[in-house]
C-alpha cells in the first residue's frame, strides 16, 4: 500500500507494514548460520547490517520458552530456533536466490547490503492497549549515556565513531542477572521525597490470577492487599478520605479506562502497566470507569496492584469524567462495548462510541484518546476536524487503495497511523498466522508484557532527541544500541513538530536486554 503516494512517510509506512515474524533453525539458515558460537547481540546486529532482517528472539532445542533478546550472555547454537522480523521469510528471500545464482556461476559471494542508504527501516504497526499508551508520551530517559556523543572523535568534520559489537561480550561488562532487583532505577541515589513514591511497593507475582490464560508475571505489588473499599475511587472509606483525583494528589498523570464491565481483558491491561521493569516513581495511577459494578473475583485480582481504582459511570456523563480525573489524565482508553456490537444495523454499532470520543476530542484536545471500534471502516469518523484538507487527501488515497483490493486501506488515516484507534478484528490476522506459526500468540504475549520468561527481554520505548541526530542513520542507531546496552531496536514511531516544522522526533522500539540497569521506559 501507498507506494504511489507522493509523500515519503506513506511509502515507507506502507512498505514496512508488510513485515512479519518468521522462524528458522540457525543450522539451516543462510542469514544466521554463520553466527554459530557468537553472541545473540552480535548475530542480531550483523544480520541486520548484512540482510536487513531483525533478529528479535531465540529458543533453545531443550527449552519450550521463547526468549526475546536474551542479550550477549546467550551464545548461538546450530540447534537454536531464530525468530526474526522481515518483509518475507528467508526461504523466499531474493538474497538467497542471488547467492545460489552466484554459487552456480562460481562467483564470490559478497554482501548485498554494502550501501547504508539501502537498509530498510523495520517497524511494526502499534498494537493495542498498553503499547499504544506508552507510545503517545514517552518521557526522555534520565540516563542518556547510551546515546551520548563520543568524546574522542567528536571534534572536526569526521563522523563520530560507534563502538563495535563484540562476538563474545566482555564478561566484566555484563551485569548480574537478578530479576527481583530494581533494574529500572538506582534507589540509593534518590532523595527522600523521590524514594518515598515507590518505597511501599514490593516485587513479586500477583497472588490471584482468576482468569484462564493469565500466567504469572513479575510486577510491582502492594505489601498487603488493599481492602475492597479502598479501590473505590469516588467514595471515601475508613482507610482513605479522598473522593476525587485532586484529593489523591497524584504526582503522575492518570490512565483512565472506560469499559462496560470488568473482566480478563482489563486484568491483562493492568499487568504490563505494573511490570517489574517500570520505574516505581513513574507508575501512572489507573482508574477504571465501568458501566457496571465489578464482581468480587475481579476486585480480588486487582487489589494487590498499587494505585489501581474503579468507579461506576460512563464517558457520556461529564460529571463522571471530571470525578474520575480526566483533567489530570494523559491517556483515555475507550473499550468497545459488547452491548453495542448487537446493533440492528452493523455499521451503527460504533455510533455512540464515535460521538462520545469526538466530544472528548473537542473538549480535551491535549488528551490522548485510544479507541476500540467494532468495524475498521468506521475509523474514518475518528478524531476528525472539519475542513481539514490533509484528511480529505488521505480519504482519496484510502479509496484508491480500496479499489486495488487492499484490506488495510484505512492504514493511512492519521488516528490509526498514530496508534489511537484500532479494531479487535485486526487480531484475527494473528489467529490466522497461528495455524502455521504456533508460536505467534506466545511471542505476542511476550511483546505485550502479558508473560514473563526468565532470561527474556521486554519491549520498551526510548525518545530520540535532537542531540541524538549525530547517529544519523537507523543502521548506526542499531549498532549504537547493540554495542552500548545490548538492546535491539525493532521500529520507529516518527512524529512531526508543528511548532518547529524542521525538527522531527523519533521514538524507537527496543527489545531490551532484561538485566540492563539503565533507565528504561517500558511498554
Amino acid at each position: 500500500e501507498g507506494q504511489t503516494s507522493p509523500e515519503q512517510w506513506q511509502r515507507t509506512y506502507g512498505r514496512c507494514s508488510g513485515n512479519e515474524v518468521y522462524h528458522i533453525h540457525l543450522g539451516d539458515s543462510k542469514f544466521f548460520g554463520e553466527y554459530d558460537g557468537k553472541s545473540f547481540t552480535y548475530a542480531s546486529f550483523h544480520a541486520h547490517k548484512k540482510y536487513g532482517v531483525c533478529l528479535i528472539g531465540v529458543k533453545r532445542e531443550d527449552n519450550k520458552s521463547i526468549l526475546l533478546n536474551p542479550g550477549p550472555r546467550h551464545i548461538m547454537a546450530a540447534t537454536d530456533t531464530c525468530y526474526y522480523i522481515n518483509i518475507t521469510k528467508e526461504e523466499n528471500s531474493a538474497f538467497i536466490f542471488k547467492q545460489e545464482e552466484k554459487h552456480g556461476k562460481g562467483l564470490p559471494v559478497t554482501s548485498l547490503y554494502d550501501a547504508p542508504s539501502r537498509l530498510p527501516v523495520h517497524s511494526i504497526i502499534a498494537s493495542m492497549g498498553t503499547v499504544a499508551i506508552d507510545l503517545q508520551h514517552p518521557d526522555p530517559p534520565e540516563e542518556s549515556g547510551k546515546l551520548t556523543l563520543p568524546t574522542e572523535n567528536g571534534a572536526g568534520s569526521r563522523r563520530p565513531s560507534i563502538a563495535p559489537v563484540l562476538e563474545i561480550a566482555d564478561s566484566s561488562a555484563i551485569l548480574p542477572c537478578d530479576l527481583l532487583s530494581d533494574q529500572s532505577e538506582d534507589e540509593t541515589n534518590q532523595s527522600d521525597d523521590e524514594g518515598s513514591v515507590g518505597s511501599e511497593f514490593v516485587k513479586g507475582y500477583p497472588p490471584n490470577s482468576p482468569y484462564i490464560g493469565s500466567s504469572p508475571t513479575l510486577c510491582h505489588l502492594l505489601p498487603q492487599k488493599a481492602p475492597f473499599c479502598c479501590l473505590r475511587f469516588d467514595k471515601a472509606c475508613t482507610h482513605n478520605s479522598s473522593e476525587d483525583a485532586k484529593a489523591y494528589g497524584f504526582k503522575n498523570k492518570l490512565i483512565i479506562v472506560s469499559a462496560e464491565m470488568a473482566g480478563n481483558g482489563l486484568y491483562n491491561f493492568i499487568v504490563p502497566l505494573r511490570a517489574y521493569y517500570r520505574p516505581r516513581k513513574e507508575l501512572n495511577p489507573i482508574v477504571l470507569l465501568l458501566d457496571n459494578q465489578p464482581d468480587n473475583h475481579f476486585l480480588e485480582a486487582i487489589c494487590c496492584f498499587p494505585m489501581v481504582y474503579f468507579m461506576t459511570g460512563t464517558i457520556d456523563n461529564l460529571d463522571n469524567l471530571l470525578r474520575c480525573g480526566i483533567i489530570y489524565a494523559d491517556n483515555l482508553v475507550v473499550v468497545d462495548k459488547e452491548s453495542t456490537m448487537s446493533a440492528k444495523e452493523d455499521y451503527m454499532a460504533d455510533a455512540k462510541t464515535i460521538v462520545n470520543v469526538q466530544t472528548m476530542f473537542r473538549l480535551f484536545p491535549s488528551l490522548s484518546i485510544i479507541t476500540e471500534l467494532t468495524h475498521p471502516s468506521n475509523m474514518r469518523f475518528m478524531q476528525f476536524r472539519a475542513k481539514d484538507c490533509y484528511s480529505l487527501a488521505l480519504s482519496k488515497l484510502e479509496k484508491i487503495e480500496r479499489d486495488k483490493g487492499s484490506n488495510l486501506a484505512f492504514m493511512f488515516r492519521l488516528p490509526f497511523a498514530a496508534g489511537r484507534v484500532f479494531s479487535i478484528s485486526m487480531l484475527d490476522t494473528l489467529l490466522y498466522q497461528s495455524f502455521v506459526k504456533d508460536y505467534m500468540i506466545g511471542i505476542t504475549r511476550l511483546l505485550l508484557g502479558l508473560d514473563t520468561t526468565p532470561g527474556s527481554g521486554y519491549l520498551c520505548v526510548m525518545k530520540i532527541t535532537e542531540e541524538d541526530l549525530w547517529i544519523r542513520t537507523y543502521g548506526r542507531l542499531f549498532q549504537k544500541f547493540c554495542s552500548s546496552s545490548a538492546e535491539i531496536p525493532i521500529g520507529i514511531y516518527r512524529t512531526e513538530s508543528h511548532m518547529f516544522s524542521t525538527l522531527e522526533a523519533s521514538k524507537v522500539y527496543l527489545a531490551s536486554y532484561q538485566v540492563s540497569a539503565l533507565h528504561q521506559i517500558g511498554l
